[in-house]
């Protein structure tokens, strides 16, 4: 038997925290869809919801692309600034 997950379930969990997110999950991360079990109620089942979690990325913060333009400029001039405030 498929076992499966209200918004409450999801806001419960930590994995939405609103309506809105949860919208902009399945509009821009293809966060499934889900299915409508009556005209009222919207529900995930566990293994939809496991299978996206599963494709999503796993690389911490080290892994972001690298600064450019104006904030690689602000990092490069914090850098020195600590440097210089360091030689002292």
């Amino acid at each position: 038997m498929m076992k499966f997950q209200r918004f409450a379930d999801l806001k419960a969990s930590g994995l939405v925290g609103n309506w809105a997110q949860l919208r902009n999950l399945i509009r821009d991360h293809n966060f499934p869809p889900g299915r409508m079990l009556s005209p009222n109620v919207r529900a995930w089942s566990d293994a939809e919801i496991d299978h996206w979690l599963a494709s999503r990325p796993q690389a911490g913060p080290g892994s972001a692309p690298p600064l450019r333009g104006r904030a690689k400029a602000r990092v490069e001039q914090a850098r020195a600034k600590a440097a210089v405030t360091a030689a002292l």
